[in-house]
């Protein structure tokens, strides 16, 4: 019996060890496999830099693309939430050259208060709450930090019908307000408002 029960333990050890190798070789296969983004955001207003993002395309073998958001704000936003949304243009100089949410298809719908918030680009709001820094706008405001983390579905890095990475590329802009996300159908600011920052999304070398 003791034999028995020391040759079934061997084996265990063996398959957790084989199956262990075999799950990070496809991590690591998943990873090789990844698209992914980066962009620099700016303020709109002065040009100053205040944070950064990544997107981050995981490679998925069930039809479906899942696209990673990471944002970062450093003492670069006023207290509370703010829409976030992806642009249908790769341009911020100025904010406005970004033009409507990206929308494409046939039925696309770019206007920022029209079909919201049912656009591609559309996003959840990002919450700044750290108010700890002496950075403040002209009038005096503080300016505060804070992270988004999310996903979505609507887009894509790889190339296909959803691709950020068309003709004229894509912008993330942050706006003034948050976005209520139109309960009441089409009204002017509902998506958020004025843009507050912006960052042209480029694709990463490899």
């Amino acid at each position: 019996m003791k034999t028995i029960t020391l040759g079934i333990a061997a084996c265990a050890v063996v398959w957790a060890g084989a199956a262990s190798a075999q799950a990070e070789g496809a991590t690591n296969d998943a990873e090789s496999r990844a698209v992914t983004a980066t962009t620099v955001i700016k303020r709109c207003d002065t040009g100053r830099t205040i944070g950064r993002a990544r997107l981050t395309e995981r490679a998925s073998d069930e039809g479906v693309k899942v696209v990673e958001v990471e944002i970062g704000i450093r003492a670069g936003l006023t207290e509370g939430k703010h829409a976030v949304h992806i642009h249908e243009t790769g341009q911020c100089e100025p904010c406005s050259a970004a033009k409507g949410h990206f929308d494409p298809g046939p039925h696309g719908h770019s206007s920022p208060d029209g079909n919201h918030p049912f656009h591609a680009g559309d996003l959840v709001n990002i919450e700044i709450t750290n108010m700890g820094g002496d950075v403040t706008l002209d009038d005096g405001t503080p300016l505060g930090s804070g992270r988004l983390r999310t996903i979505t579905t609507r887009v894509a890095l790889s190339d296909g019908p959803l691709s950020l990475f068309d003709e004229d590329g894509s912008a993330l802009i942050i706006h003034v307000d948050p976005d209520s996300y139109c309960p009441g159908g089409e009204e002017a600011g509902c998506a958020g408002g004025a843009r507050e920052a912006c960052g042209v999304i480029v694709k990463a070398a490899g």
